[in-house]
């Protein structure tokens, strides 16, 4: 039999659990919940690249010590994949996506995603076409210039006339585009250089080597390769040292191994991109988006190269440009 006393304290306990509720619903006392900063959701492209990897680096090292955590994806090169891994963070609530696509097509799709789910995108080296969806910002190297620079500078070195081959990325990727724009320009501008082969080698070095093992049987007086990243311009090298011919190769991107690769003179010059830092400006983006102050924050942040070839290899750290574990990356 239940005694009155033990009803009366029986509601008295639910009274109090319920005043506890409300509270917690209310965000007073024992909420912690209204007060936690949100997860800053991270898609990149793949971990393969020493880009990419430098770049997640940054992103961890300055969420970290701003307090901050991430939720971190890699789409392996996989487009499919990585639409799926976006809508996969935007079911968690994340507060903001850091995203550096495969293609424009999961440039587009994943962007459009965000954007439906009402979270701001800061896009890293890869944004999707005009019209495919809208960016908080968009932060990358200026590949045109970059490109344009490096290309005129090889043109120099090999006495501006001679047959050359362009070794791209991925077709229809950001980067890809802009750094055959910025080398069309060169080109326009040195009537005496003559293209004579252009292969897709997908940033890969082995199908660098590849394709440029076909290239130089094709046209044995090939005097220079203009790979769109240094992994290309290293698989060129490698495959004309193999054939016993000397070539002139660069890339753009600065990877730890291609310093190495032009001291040693196996290539000849890298535009050294800035990915570690570029991942930091990322994260500090994505945290002013979030706490509504990303008002001031610009709609595209370019970051400027630095050519490193035999004169300057010296006066350069690696670790400036991929960060303090840069030696590691090899």
């Amino acid at each position: 039999m239940t005694s009155h006393k033990m009803i009366r304290s029986g509601c008295a306990v639910l009274t109090a659990a319920m005043m506890a509720l409300s509270l917690a619903a209310c965000g007073g006392a024992g909420a912690p919940a209204g007060d936690q900063k949100k997860v800053i959701g991270v898609s990149v492209a793949d971990q393969k690249s020493l880009f990419y990897v430098a770049e997640v680096a940054g992103i961890k090292d300055e969420a970290k010590k701003l307090g901050y955590e991430v939720n971190i994806t890699s789409a392996n090169n996989d487009s499919s994949a990585q639409v799926k891994q976006v809508n996969d963070l935007l079911t968690k609530e994340i507060g903001a996506l850091i995203f550096t696509s495969q293609d424009s097509t999961a440039a587009a799709a994943g962007v459009r995603a965000a954007n439906k789910a009402d979270v701001p995108v800061v896009a890293v080296d890869q944004r999707p076409e005009s019209g495919q969806g809208d960016l908080a910002t968009y932060i990358a190297t200026d590949s045109v210039k970059a490109a344009y620079e490096l290309c005129t500078w090889m043109f120099g070195q090999i006495g501006g006339s001679g047959e050359i081959a362009i070794l791209h990325g991925v077709l229809g990727s950001t980067a890809e585009i802009q750094r055959t724009e910025g080398c069309q320009k060169a080109l326009k501008e040195t009537p005496g250089i003559k293209v004579v082969a252009e292969e897709t080698a997908n940033w890969d070095e082995t199908e660098a080597y590849k394709a440029t093992q076909n290239i130089l049987t094709a046209h044995p007086n090939l005097k220079a390769v203009f790979g769109e990243s240094d992994a290309m311009s290293l698989g060129a090298s490698k495959a004309a040292k193999a054939s016993g011919k000397t070539i002139f190769s660069v890339g753009i991107d600065g990877f730890p191994t291609m310093f190495d690769a032009v001291a040693s003179g196996l290539t000849q010059a890298t535009m050294a991109q800035q990915p570690y830092m570029m991942g930091q400006l990322a994260v500090r983006n994505a945290i002013a988006l979030m706490e509504g102050k990303g008002q001031d924050i610009p709609k595209e942040q370019y970051q400027d190269t630095v050519l490193i070839n035999k004169d300057t290899v010296t006066k350069h750290k690696v670790e400036d440009f991929y960060g303090p574990d840069a030696q590691s990356f090899k």
